[in-house]
Parts: structure tokens; C-alpha cells; sequence
């Protein structure tokens, strides 16, 4: 499993349409809107770097309203989230 980070810097008016066109392609777990430099930052969880760079190249950037990107691959994730939900009993 490869994970990214993305960010993304969005034309204003885009910034929702943009978020929603992100989260419904394959691939993409979770796109935040953000406070800063950038406008939204998406989450990539895919099988190879194959993967990744057709997910980031021929996908999301050509969704209409990104003007700017950076992509941060991850090499190990240190997630607590994943481990409290591995041990969670079920309240």
C-alpha cells in the first residue's frame, strides 16, 4: 500500500465543487479543507506507485479549479486513529 499527500491550491469559487469532484475517484480516502497556503489537502491510499502517479497525473489534476498542487509521499505512517481502532470493543 502506497499513501500521499496532497495539497492542493483551488480557484475560491471552486473550493467545494473541487472537494466533492476529489472524493468520488477512486483512491482518494479523504480530502480536508484547510486553512494556510493551501486549500484542500487529500489523503491517496493505492496499491503501487504506479498507481499513485496515474491517480495524481491523469486524474486529479484534471479536475477543472486546481491551479497548484504538491505531493508528499508517505514512507511509514505512525497513526494512532489505526490503532485504537484495531483495540476498539464495540460500546
Amino acid at each position: 500500500m502506497v499513501s500521499a499527500i496532497v495539497l492542493l491550491v483551488i480557484e475560491r469559487d471552486k473550493i467545494n465543487e473541487v472537494a466533492e469532484t476529489l472524493t468520488a475517484i477512486k483512491g482518494i480516502s479523504e480530502v480536508f479543507s484547510v486553512a494556510g497556503q493551501y486549500d484542500l489537502v487529500a489523503i491517496l491510499r493505492v496499491s503501487n506507485n504506479e498507481a499513485l502517479a496515474d491517480l495524481v497525473t491523469d486524474k486529479m489534476l484534471k479536475v477543472e479549479g486546481i491551479l497548484d498542487s504538491e505531493t508528499l509521499i508517505a514512507f511509514k505512517a505512525f497513526s494512532k486513529h489505526d490503532l485504537e481502532s484495531m483495540f476498539e470493543i464495540g460500546f
